[in-house]
């Protein structure tokens, strides 16, 4: 065996849809198999999903997936070796496990080693941890295994046993969901743990949207030298080969924990390998587009809404999201609508009604101004002497809110929220009105970034799609006259750059001042972030593209009386 033929399956899969997703790792282990594989290596914990959370303290769903894994094994080309990732019986808690299978039979198992509990990650919470590294021998070839952040916390034992091995390669089942600048961190650690273990490191990473997370594939092999051998598709299912030579161990070397497969005998010579796709690096603002559009696509299928509804005002929010949604799913499963009062100017009715012509989709406007007439004469008497104030401008909001959420309960659409991270992190959102939906598709999407994606989609698209004048327009809520984004916010430029130090970097009030921001605009932007975490909490789950989502990635209690030390001079009341 002078070579060994790998194929990297990176496949999209559900969680909880056990028959699906083992009716997929069956079709790709079949193309494999005809594209002369030898070994065909799977995402992790693909047969079940990830991550499955509190699913798998549940017995009945371990032994529903063995049930699955008997089928699979059944079903699976003999011959073709399958390191498939499932969740299996541990002796406290199940563990995280590469399921090897061989001749219609599990002939071993390896269980993750290095548990993350950090960021999104809880997996010491379900999982038990394994102890003991594997080996799998396939004539001249040896394989290890690793799952993820195996390959990510470097346990220097672990490595130094395995670069004993003189390995072929080492193959790592994984799940590394998507943020921003995740790419080039991801390569160069898998290329620190391929050079320590002096051999070329075999990446299956999992693809598709579960709920907030999204896993953007880029499965490859790296040499310890750090080239790219070959690379997955990034943000769609992927089948990828690599052939590796193999060479005999030292003689008289002995190695434990080693699992001996007979090397494949072949009818025929192995077909040829087809060439290795060379996909175009993406820059950020691409790699951002694609995770909401591939994250919106899977939460709306995998849930099964048919259509998608989007309240479209003619600001910059809005349009991206009703964009963003034509591309996921097409014009055809996507229908906006208008609700004006008398602030919304004809600028933005204008522009609403051409962006809806441009994404060719339906978008009837209802003007709802006599809806506020109503509300207001019965609300006033309850109130008397009291001026306008933001309960008005609210009002307006969840009146919007009242009838989109009507329309969805009426024709089953995903009703899809429009609000931005830099909104919901200082509050500048509604309860029950702009924040009503069942995805946030945008909520860790900073307002300058909102920007750049309208723009981007727009080059991309070659025509202006979304109207020049809605991008150029000073943001405006329009909920009282003359209204601005600026009288409440300070410039998003300046804003943004506060949020990403305070929440994506967790830096202190001084730490942000000492950057070079005014101080009193400091303070008051993290009293705005701290005050609003109960209305964050009652937000729809959306996309994390940053290093620290809002949700799952970032916990914080809504009763926290723990404050920035106060400036010297004291802070007006606003």
């Amino acid at each position: 065996m002078k070579s060994i033929r790998i194929a990297l399956a990176q496949v999209n899969c559900t969680v909880g849809a056990l028959a699906q997703n083992r009716s997929k790792i069956l079709s790709q282990a079949v193309a494999a198999e005809k594209g002369g594989s030898d070994l065909v290596l799977f995402p992790e914990l693909a047969l079940c999903g990830y991550p499955p959370e509190d699913l798998v303290l549940k017995p009945h769903f371990i032994d529903a997936i063995e049930k699955e894994l008997a089928i699979l094994c059944e079903e699976l080309p003999p011959e073709l070796v399958c390191v498939v990732g499932m969740p299996r019986a541990g002796k406290a808690r199940p563990q995280n496990a590469a399921a090897v299978i061989h001749q219609g039979k599990v002939i071993a198992s390896y269980t993750k080693q290095q548990l993350p509990n950090y960021g999104v990650f809880d997996e010491q919470r379900i999982f038990e941890a394994g102890n003991r590294p594997l080996c799998l021998q396939m004539g001249e070839a040896r394989l290890g295994l690793h799952i993820c952040e195996d390959s990510w916390i470097h346990s220097e034992e672990n490595l130094r046993h395995l670069a004993d091995m003189e390995l072929t390669a080492l193959l790592n089942l994984s799940a590394s969901p998507f943020h921003r600048e995740k790419c080039s961190v991801r390569q160069a650690v898998l290329q620190k743990t391929s050079n320590t273990v002096k051999a070329p490191l075999v990446y299956c990473n999992l693809v598709g949207g579960q709920d907030e997370l999204v896993f953007d594939g880029g499965s490859l092999v790296i040499s310890p030298r750090g080239e790219i051998l070959c690379q997955g598709a990034r943000f769609k299912d992927d089948l990828v080969y690599v052939d590796l030579p193999c060479a005999p161990a030292k003689q008289g070397t002995e190695f434990a924990n080693i699992v001996k497969l007979p090397p494949r005998e072949r009818a025929t010579k192995a077909p040829k390998l087809p060439p290795s796709t060379k996909h175009r690096s993406m820059d950020e603002l691409e790699e951002v587009y694609e995770a909401l559009t591939l994250g919106l696509r899977d939460y709306a299928n995998k849930n099964g809404f048919q259509d998608i509804l989007v309240a479209i005002s003619g600001g910059i929010d809005s349009a991206l999201v009703a964009a963003i949604a034509v591309d996921a799913v097409g014009a055809d499963r996507v229908s906006g609508i208008s609700l004006p009062t008398q602030y919304s100017s004809a600028g933005t009715r204008s522009d609403a009604l051409q962006l809806a012509g441009n994404l060719g989709i339906k978008m009837p406007m209802v003007p709802i101004q006599h809806l506020f007439d109503a509300y207001t004469d019965l609300l006033e008497p309850q109130w008397p002497g009291r001026g306008p104030d933001v309960t008005e401008e609210n009002l307006q909001a969840r009146i919007r809110g009242t009838i989109v959420m009507a329309l969805s309960n009426k024709f089953g659409s995903l009703v899809v929220a429009t609000g931005n991270k830099s909104e919901m992190a200082t509050g500048y959102a509604t309860l029950y009105g702009d924040m009503c939906g069942g995805y946030a598709l945008i909520k860790d999407v900073p307002k300058t970034m909102v920007f750049d994606l309208c723009r981007w989609s727009n080059i991309r698209q070659g025509s202006e799609r979304i109207p020049q004048t809605l991008i150029d327009r000073p943001p405006s809520a329009e909920l009282r006259a003359d209204q601005k984004d600026s009288d409440s916010l300070p410039p998003y430029e300046i804003l943004d750059g506060i949020l990403s130090l305070y929440i994506e970097q967790d830096k202190g009030r001084d730490e942000i001042v000492a950057e070079g921001f005014d101080p009193h605009m400091v303070t008051r932007i993290i009293r705005l972030v701290d005050g609003n975490e109960y209305k964050r909490r009652q937000a729809p789950p959306g996309v994390k593209i940053t290093p620290k989502a809002f949700g799952r990635d970032r916990r914080v209690p809504i009763t926290n009386h723990f404050r920035p030390t106060p400036p010297s001079n004291p802070i007006p009341h606003d």
